[in-house]
């Protein structure tokens, strides 16, 4: 059983995740995370949270999925956001081309070839449809689509898309997200949510799906002044692959530390460089493993439409490198397209520190003159003529000046424009912010850290299988048992885990079976502490009910009255008695006592100790 089959197995059979709507024959590319893997999708994401919004100070929102066609005219998805596909002429399969060729000969990034080349190499290698097994030679490579379409309201007169990225949620609405930042750069805005995509040919569980979770960040900077802080991650040590390396036969893997890749120019944006950085440090937080992890740079065929300079973080699974995260420097494309199609302004007032005197060229058009003239195009004229005043004020140097609106020629005599050139006081300019940005796919991070983190050995003579999940990640922290489920054990053990879960820790309860099937099951689903109720248990927090007995009845009766409880019942008074305490990795145990046991699986959780040091 390879890697890969063997974690969707044990997904499927504890939880995390399985294909949806298997009743009705299911949809390839749609997953349902069950308990466990909603519980760590949520651990991850609040762990994502923590990093790259609390920490870095950023703003998050929640934009909605679904946006109309206007939006993704602008980003440019209608028209590039392509994937290519070759369809089987015998049984009428489809295949996304590239993974073809990936998966059939050594080329790692077939997605950068031309569709040309693609289809010469499908033929070459005499590659076949897996479905039918017939010849794919000479069956054209064309591009698809991978965008959702939909109606906005009844009829079709309002088209939208399901968003294949967060991103353009954060994008549309950047006029209002910088009044709420101050408009003071540099400012990021975060978004956790789902994205779609109509992958040709969905694979490998939650790797390559239809629908997804992205956890996104903009950054909005001043590309002339705002420089990152790249000191406070400048020795983290980067796995790096560039892309002049991998277009070499003996090119390979480079470890370099951040300073080193931005000096040796091998990330051009500082700013890139510090989000690899930090990046780096809270995949390890998570539980990627650093020896199956490095940073790949694109080569130019694959690269966006909209970044100057791309990297990936990839993971080891199965023998496969996979994208787990994009960081990108998107420059102002995104902001420049909207601006141009909603006639919006997507841009920042930036305040000069003293205010500078400038000759500014300015026009003003007849327009009783204008109008007559060119009729209905008289505006746009207009405007045209005041873009080329402050583009190339020597272009009315002339008796008439020329201005081009629409593909066609409009001469206006100079006289007729006003044109001057004026001495003015500036107090400062309109900027339009550069873009900064890490995406990741929650999806293929979870699968990269059950991956990495599921171990096997041997324990008592068996076969264990466990999740060496960071307890921070675990979906539950801590199991509690009975030993028995007789004897008072199991109220005992009841109410320990009330109490666990009233101090904020995840908390499973299980009774059923022998304690070694418990302890497993545990273990197989990364449960970091397992708490067992026994005799001793009993015995001890007998001893101390019958000595906090004695003591309230040797009070006034009138004390016990006004409490309206006795101390037993009280839960803020400390509860007596010792449970044993289990290790997962370890699997080593310790006594411990009952008061103090939420605060001290939380320091074990949090790192704050070690299982070592109680």
């Amino acid at each position: 059983m390879s890697e890969g089959e063997r974690l969707t197995e044990l997904a499927k059979r504890r939880g995390f995740y399985f294909p949806s709507s298997s009743a009705y024959g299911g949809a390839a590319g749609f997953w349902t995370y069950g308990p466990q893997g909603a519980a760590l999708k949520s651990n991850i994401e609040d762990a994502w949270r923590d990093r790259y919004v609390v920490k870095e100070g950023h703003q998050e929102i929640s934009a909605p999925d679904v946006m109309p066609e206007p939006v993704f005219e602008a980003s440019g998805h209608l028209d590039g956001f392509d994937d290519m596909i070759v369809e089987c002429g015998e049984c009428g399969a489809t295949h996304r081309a590239d993974h073809l060729v990936e998966d059939n000969t050594d080329i790692e990034e077939a997605e950068s070839l031309p569709n040309e080349e693609v289809m010469d190499l499908i033929a070459e290698h005499g590659i076949e449809c897996p479905s039918c097994h017939t010849s794919l030679a000479d069956q054209p490579v064309d591009n698809f689509n991978l965008m959702f379409e939909t109606n906005i309201g009844p009829g079709s007169s309002s088209p939208g898309y399901l968003r294949p990225e967060t991103a353009q949620g954060i994008f549309v609405e950047f006029p209002q997200l910088s009044e709420y930042a101050r408009n003071q750069l540099p400012f990021g805005v975060a978004q956790i949510g789902k994205a779609y995509r109509n992958e040709i040919s969905p694979r490998k569980s939650l790797v390559r799906v239809r629908e997804f979770t992205q956890a996104e960040l903009e950054h909005f900077v001043d590309p002339e002044e705002d420089e990152p802080p790249l000191a406070e991650v400048e020795d983290v040590v980067l796995p790096l692959y560039a892309a002049a390396e991998q277009q070499t036969d003996d090119g390979g893997q480079r470890e370099l530390t951040v300073r080193e890749a931005v000096d040796e120019d091998i990330v051009e944006s500082e700013w890139v460089a510090y989000y690899l950085g930090v990046s780096k440090e809270w995949y390890e937080r998570i539980g990627v493993d650093m020896d199956r992890f490095r940073y790949r740079q694109h080569l130019a065929g694959e690269r966006a439409h909209y970044a100057s300079d791309c990297w990936d973080a990839e993971s080891e699974v199965d023998g496969d490198w996979i994208e787990i995260t994009g960081f990108a420097y998107r420059g102002d494309y995104d902001l420049s397209k909207h601006a141009k199609h909603s006639g919006e302004d997507y841009t920042v007032f930036k305040q000069y520190d003293e205010p500078i005197t400038v000759d500014r060229a300015t026009v003003d058009p007849d327009m009783s003159y204008l109008g007559p003239e060119f009729g209905g195009s008289a505006g746009a004229v207009a405007d045209a003529l005041e873009a080329l005043a402050e583009r190339n004020p020597d272009a009315f140097d002339d008796d008439e000046v020329t201005v081009e609106v629409d593909g066609k020629s409009h001469t206006v005599p100079v006289d007729k424009t006003n044109f001057s050139v004026d001495e003015v006081t500036e107090n400062g300019e309109h900027i339009r912010p550069h873009v900064v940005e890490p995406s990741f796919g929650v999806g293929r991070i979870i699968y990269t850290v059950l991956a990495h983190s599921y171990e096997t050995d041997e324990v008592d003579g068996e076969e264990r299988t466990y999740l060496g999940l960071p307890p921070e990640q675990a979906p539950t922290t801590v199991g509690v048992f009975p030993l028995m489920d007789k004897d008072g054990m199991d109220d005992l053990a009841t109410d320990i885990a009330d109490d666990l879960r009233a101090a904020g820790l995840s908390v499973t309860y299980d009774d059923s079976g022998a304690i070694g099937r418990r302890y497993r099951r545990q273990d197989e689903v990364g449960t970091p502490y397992c708490v067992t109720v026994d005799y001793e248990s009993l015995e001890d927090d007998s001893e101390a009910q019958r000595a906090s007995d004695s003591a309230s009845s040797a009070e006034p009766r009138s004390a016990n009255r006004s409490s309206g409880q006795s101390p037993r019942e009280d839960g803020d008074e400390p509860r007596a008695g010792t449970v044993t305490v289990r290790e997962r990795d370890t699997t080593e145990q310790k006594r411990l006592p009952i008061d103090g046991l939420a605060e001290t699986l939380e320091q074990l959780s949090t790192g704050d100790r070690t299982f070592d040091d109680l």
